[in-house]
This record gives C-alpha cells, structure tokens and sequence, in this order.
C-alpha cells in the first residue's frame, strides 16, 4: 500500500469514529432535546458559528498547523461538544455548540485539503490524471465516512432497545405526523415526549460516542503523516498579514464559477438537515418512536456509503454531470412522495426506503461537490473549500433556523426550491468549463487529448 493510500485511510479512520458519534447524536437531537427546540437550536449554533469560522479560520490554521494538526485541533473541540451533553440545557449545549462550530470548519477544509494534496501527489507518482486520484480519494473518504451513519445509529438503536417504556401512538396522534406537523401540534409533540429513553441509557450513550471521539483524535495525532509540511514551513518563513488570509475566502468569491455553486452547496446543507431533523422527528420518531430512529437511519448510512465508493469509481465513466442529474432526480421524487405519505406504523418498510433513497442521492452530494470544488480551484484550494464549508453551513443554519416555526410541508417545498435553483445554477458552470476547454482547444492545444478529457467529463 502506497503512503498516500495509507494517509487516506487515516484519515478516513478517523473521521469514522469522530462521526459515529456526531452524526449518531445530530440525528437525536430534534427527538432527544425537543423541549423549546433545544437540539435543533444546538444544531442552528453549531453550523452558525462554522459560518463564522469558515471566514478566516481555515486558512489561519492550515497554513500554520498544516492539515494534520488542523484536524487534530479540530477534533477536539467536536469532544468537547459531545461531553457537554451530559448535562444537556441552553447553559451546557450553547457553549459547546460555539466550540464544535469554530473547530467544523478547519476540520472539513483541512481534509479536503490533505485529500487533494494527496491525490494530486500520487498523480505525479504514477504519471495519471489528477482529478481521477482525487475523485477515488474523495469516494473511499466517504466510503469510510458515511458508514459512520451506520454505526452511529445502529449503537443508538441498541442501548435504546433496551428501555422498557414503548410508546403507544393513537390514530388522532398520527394524523399530525409527516408532511402534516406543524410547531402547534402538541399531539406530536406528547408522541416524541413519550418515547424519551430513561436517563442512565441517554449517558451510557453519551459514554460510547465521548469514547470514540477521543480514538479519533488519538489515531490522527499518532498515525497520518503531515504531507504539506514544506507549504507550511514557507508559509511560516513568508507569513502574510491577518487581513490577507482573512480575505482569502472572500476574494475567492471574484470567481464567477463559485458564486454559481453557492445554491447547489447551500443544498448540501439543506438535505443532509432534512433527513437529520425533520424526517427523523416528524416522521420517525412520531409515528414509531425514538429506538427506531437509529435503525431507520442506518439504511441512510449503508446506501449513502456503499454509493460514494460506486460514484466514485463511476464519476470517470459517466461523467459527474450524469451523477448529479441522479441525485437530482433521487431527491425531487423522494420529496413530492413524502408530500404526499401520511407514515403510519403499518407501513414499517416505507419509513427505510426513504433513507436509503436519500442516501443515494446523497452519495452524490457529498463526493461529487467535494470533488468539484477540487478539480475546479486547485489553485486556490484552502480559499474554495473554506467557501464550500461556508454555504454548505448556512445551508444547515437556515433549515434549522426555522425548523421550529413552520410546518413541515413548507420545509419540503423550500428544499426542493433550493435543489431546482442549484442544479440550474451548476449547469452554467458546466457550460462555462465546456468553452473554456474548447476554446483552449481551439487555441492550439492537443485536440485529441482535449476529446478524450471531455468525453470523460460529459
């Protein structure tokens, strides 16, 4: 196994156990900490601050610590988070949730740095395309990261097994879940108040998810090698002002391309809130109960995994534009359905299909954005991945933001606004690349190497 294989896998490593425990946790709080929307209002905080963090925090870190230390530091605040929810209340989760949000964004920026570098590196090695090795890196990245869903919430499912309380829904109470609850329901609101698991089985939980955070901080500062550390050294010899690393992620905004990618990020964000928030409360948890939000949500994880190593490897062969038309037309048809389902306990096997089909399309999301931000920006890298971080979160920030205040069929057609505007918005960039190449080709460049690459981009 070659060194930069290894590194990705590291990485990857570590990344799963850190989001075994947050992705099992994130997809929890709207049904655990529902009093006053606390859990929802953690996750609005959380992705809020990353906001924040995403404007000058990347590239002050990376550039000093170099990836590897980024990480490390970053994951360390995610355990911090994970700790205060001990002792859930607005004076333990707030807090925390700071901390969690201004370590997210390194730590995301940061990989997808280490990712690139890497994969560019390896090109070199073995004389191939750059952004094929990057878009295989990305694809086991995701491979490893989005299995962390599974474990997640199969770890959740079991302990909560365990609670001899099993909450009995009536027919009036099912009425309100799904496409149909509303902030002012408090039918739904006693269905997700009665399935709460007893305290020493939340803690023992906790306990699980803190344990696995700290292995992942632990493996990455002890295994993953620093591959940028020459960058880092020159950055250090040649340090620019404050203000110049702070603009970095706003100058990159001149670049039109990246403006046209805002929507299709900002989705990214709203999605991934979706399926976390309202599907598990509105959805789950009130028409079968809290235990079963983890089983649900590991055929999320499964599909979602197994389809970013397959969309990796095919995003070659059909082009990334094919794949996004895939995830587009997965999330569209998965929200008009869920417009349109009343959930009721007797169709159990529908609650799973919506997950899996959503994780799919998520697939996609997840490892063709990340890829594109790379093959597009490689240049200015640390800047474009920052931005990334920066709508994907406030993406997350409003779909929270408002989780509490409208009713849920209002939320399904806001996100599959925002899915309509950013596929139309990443179509012109696409158009844009198309000319850009030929008319390099047209140029004097070599036609046939300009046919080739097109033929495996389109």
């Amino acid at each position: 196994m070659g060194s930069n294989l290894k590194n990705v896998i590291i990485v990857s490593m570590g990344f799963l156990l850190l989001f075994t425990a947050f992705q099992g946790l994130q997809n929890l709080q709207s049904s655990l900490n529902s009093d006053e929307g606390l859990g929802v209002a953690s996750l609005s905080v959380i992705y809020g601050t990353i906001i924040l963090s995403s404007m000058f925090l990347p590239q002050i870190l990376i550039k000093n610590l170099g990836c590897k230390w980024t990480i490390v530091s970053a994951m360390v605040c995610y355990v911090v988070y994970f700790v205060g929810n001990f002792y859930a209340s607005w004076y333990t989760l707030m807090p925390t949730s700071v901390i969690l949000g201004f370590g997210g964004a390194p730590l995301w920026a940061a990989k997808c740095t280490y990712l690139t570098v890497s994969g560019n590196l390896e090109a070199e090695k073995t004389n191939k395309l750059g952004q094929d090795i990057v878009n295989h890196y990305f694809g086991i990245f995701f491979l490893f990261f989005q299995s962390a869903s599974v474990w997640g919430n199969l770890i959740s499912s079991l302990i909560f097994a365990q609670s001899p309380e099993i909450a009995n829904f009536t027919e009036d109470a099912l009425q309100f879940c799904g496409a149909s609850d509303c902030p002012d329901n408090t039918m739904q609101s006693d269905n997700a108040t009665s399935s709460r698991p007893p305290p020493e089985l939340i803690n023992i939980l906790l306990g699980v998810y803190t344990g696995a955070g700290v292995l992942a901080v632990l493996l990455v500062a002890i295994f993953l090698e620093q591959v940028d550390l020459n960058e880092v050294r020159e950055f250090r010899d040649n340090r620019p002002s404050f203000w110049t690393t702070f603009l970095a992620t706003f100058r990159h905004l001149r670049d039109k391309r990246q403006c046209l990618l805002i929507f299709l990020t900002m989705y990214s964000g709203f999605e991934q809130s979706f399926i976390a928030g309202e599907y598990t409360k509105s959805y789950v948890t009130c028409a079968l109960g809290i235990q079963f939000v983890g089983f649900v949500m590991i055929c999320f994880g499964a599909a979602n995994a197994l389809c970013s190593i397959l969309f990796g490897k095919l995003s070659k062969y059909v082009g990334r534009i094919a794949l996004f038309v895939l995830a587009t037309a997965l999330n569209a048809a998965c929200i008009i359905a869920l417009l349109l389902w009343k959930p009721h306990p007797h169709q159990f096997a529908v609650f799973f299909v919506f997950p899996a089909l959503w994780g799919m399309a998520d697939a996609v999301w997840q490892t063709q954005i990340n890829a594109l931000y790379g093959v597009l920006f490689v240049k200015n890298k640390e800047a474009a991945f920052a931005n990334y971080r920066l709508w994907e979160s406030l993406g997350f920030v409003i779909a929270f933001g408002y989780s509490t205040f409208l009713c849920v069929s209002i939320k399904e057609y806001l996100v599959l606004a925002v899915l309509v505007i950013g596929i139309a918005l990443y179509g012109i960039v696409e158009y844009m690349e198309r000319n850009h190449q030929t008319k390099h080709c047209l140029d004097g460049s070599d036609k046939n190497n300009y046919i080739k690459k097109a033929e495996t981009q389109f």
